[in-house]
């Protein structure tokens, strides 16, 4: 159950027996009292209750090692799982609905229930969470008018459509209807944008008018909470510092109604070519034993952080130029990214341990980790010999961005690389006009001449005969995940370049988006021995072999510069050697046991070898305050 039995009747006890969750939820418990705040301290069925929660995100975690995750949060101490929802991922397409497998929502709750956990959902349709877009589809940002999180019809329509697949696959797990949400967010962080005074009612009416009935909450750090409130919501606040001031207003608010701290922060995330974030075990757990001491309730955002596989991972908004996230997740949280107990565990499981009325659950083995043999790269395939397997090339007379490319049956593309080709009759000064986003190798014949970005956007094009290829593969980083800026997250080329002042026009515009799908179609007899001096950017692939039962890894790539690595057609995330992160999670759950395919596409720089090692490394730290 997602709470102690100790406090509830013997019938309470008998509902939660494993028959009786064998009955349809309509029947279990269909008259439980779920969580009120309508006094100084939260309550579940009639009885005090203080929600110890923790977020570990469903999206950046192995459905195989869920289980693992949640049994470690139970056994330290915490009642309540939290975990946002990511549009993106489960809307691809416009209409293209998937929760099956990783993305399987439903169990993921159900899991957490059996484990004994409460669920508080948050279901977005924005969520932030250093995620590309906060989780907004890209193929949102086609309409050209577009206002995202307001009530621009053209996102309320896509919300709505959204809403009316989600909501129906999680209102019957609530905890009125016998399931374990006990409470169920309204956007998030609305307060910093506040854009539009009618969206907030807007988005609680769509919960409500589709069976929503558990306890809404609205969550915003300080200076948000003047602005993210509803009527009849509850308030939560987001910080990894209390501020006297924001516990006063929300006194002030909401007299005699619980206090829950949201998210609190229990590290910080990374950016490329900055440092790794690290928040000292002692001092976040001394936070979060005053937070308790003054009997608030409390979310330890992330209490397991994970990784942000593929293309997910957003960007910072900074001045001149956002800031791309790394891959990990890490967020030196109390559970590591690959599932490790860490300090902050320790600590808090012994202060948790004394608001748990009985005795925690055992903690379960940690996992062994396998430095495997390096993997020898024996065979290579130029990226310009893989455009063959990318869908049909566009061709325009103007540059058009990533996400109104007429692919992916017109939704555009969402992640990875665009390829603008063009010719030339001259050489000179090849100026992006900053409508590079966000990072392009740039070839003249295909031979590279420089990068063009928000700091370089200037470029010598030397001098040459008659015609020649102008190529740009363009790199979408990760959009923006917070901020007033979202409308603008358009990537690829967004305007006009030009050379010599003259913009350049007729392009044949390829779309690599290396989805499962594509890097499948390289399998073949495509593949070529790995020569001396290898064309770049390519591909190159090696085979990983497993004896016995698959361990999780770490993979690192010295001497390699920047890409991606797809192990079984699974795309691991980006590396680059700026760093921070020198290192990539590998699941255990996705080799198998004999010969794996490993693949890394390789923009300018490669070894002869991708390396493992049983500990990760995350870079040089730096304390988040």
């Amino acid at each position: 159950m997602c709470d102690d039995s100790k406090h509830f009747t013997a019938l309470i006890i008998y509902h939660y027996t494993s028959s009786s969750r064998m009955q349809p939820a309509e029947s279990r418990r269909s008259r439980r009292e779920g969580l009120s705040a309508n006094s100084s301290q939260f309550t579940l069925e009639g009885r005090a209750f203080r929600i110890l929660g923790g977020s570990a995100h469903y999206f950046r975690i192995p459905k195989a090692l869920w289980k693992d995750r949640l049994l470690k949060m139970k056994a330290c101490g915490l009642n309540t799982l939290t975990t946002y929802v990511p549009w993106n991922l489960h809307e691809p397409e416009r209409g293209l609905f998937n929760f099956q497998n990783h993305l399987d929502l439903e169990a993921y709750i159900r899991l957490a229930e059996e484990v004994g956990l409460c669920v508080i959902l948050r279901p977005g349709p924005y969520i932030c969470s250093e995620w590309d877009l906060g989780g907004l589809p890209s193929w949102l940002l086609r309409d050209k008018n577009m206002k995202l999180r307001t009530t621009y019809p053209g996102f309320t329509e896509a919300v709505s459509s959204f809403f009316d697949e989600l909501i129906p696959r999680v209102a019957p797990l609530q905890y009125g209807r016998g399931g374990p949400i006990i409470a169920v967010q309204v956007e998030n962080e609305y307060g910093s944008y506040a854009k539009d005074d009618r969206y907030m009612p807007f988005i609680k009416e769509a919960l409500l008018s589709r069976g929503i009935g558990e306890l809404l909450m609205t969550s915003d750090n300080r200076e948000g909470l003047k602005k993210g409130g509803l009527d009849g919501v509850l308030k939560t606040i987001n910080f990894q510092k209390p501020n006297p001031k924001a516990m006063e207003y929300l006194e002030a608010v909401q007299p005699q109604q619980p206090k829950l701290v949201m998210e609190y922060w229990s590290g910080w995330f990374d950016l490329w070519g900055d440092l790794h974030h690290v928040f000292s075990a002692e001092d976040m757990v001394a936070v979060v034993t005053e937070i308790l001491k003054q009997g608030m309730s409390i979310n330890l955002y992330m209490f397991h952080g994970g990784t942000n596989f593929g293309f997910m991972s957003g960007a910072l908004a900074m001045t001149p130029a956002p800031r791309a996230m790394v891959t990990s997740y890490d967020y030196d949280a109390p559970l590591s990214e690959s599932g490790e107990y860490t300090p902050k565990y320790h600590l808090l499981r012994e202060l948790f341990s004394h608001y748990n009325s009985e005795k925690l659950p055992e903690k379960p083995a940690p996992e062994w980790r396998k430095p495997y043999d390096a993997v020898v790269i024996y065979q290579h395939l130029p990226l310009w010999d893989t455009l063959e397997f990318t869908e049909e090339p566009f061709i325009s007379a103007t540059p058009v961005s990533m996400e109104n490319l007429p692919v992916n049956n017109g939704n555009g593309q969402s992640y990875g690389y665009t390829l603008y080709e063009t010719t030339v009759t001259s050489g000179g000064a090849l100026n992006s006009r900053n409508n590079v986003r966000d990072r392009a190798l740039v070839f003249v014949d295909r031979v590279y001449i420089g990068v063009l970005d928000y700091k370089t956007v200037e470029l010598a094009v030397p001098d040459g005969k008659g015609e020649r290829k102008l190529s740009l593969l363009v790199e979408n980083c990760g959009r923006v995940n917070y901020g007033t800026g979202l409308d603008a997250q358009h990537k690829g080329l967004v305007g006009d370049i030009a050379l010599n002042d003259i913009p350049l026009r007729d392009f044949t515009i390829y779309s690599l988006d290396m989805k499962p799908s594509f890097i499948s179609r390289l399998s073949g007899d495509h593949w070529k021995s790995l020569p001396k001096k290898p064309t770049f950017p390519g591909f190159f692939q090696g085979r990983l072999k497993v004896d016995g039962y698959p361990r999780d890894t770490f993979l690192k790539l010295p001497g390699w510069g920047k890409g991606v690595v797809f192990i079984n057609g699974q795309n691991l995330g980006r590396h680059w050697s700026i760093g921070p992160q020198q290192t990539l999670y590998l699941p255990g759950p996705w080799l198998h046991s004999g010969m794996n395919q490993v693949i890394v596409f390789e923009e300018q720089e490669a070894d002869g070898k991708v390396q493992f090692s049983k500990t990760p490394d995350l870079g040089m730290t730096v304390d988040v305050q």
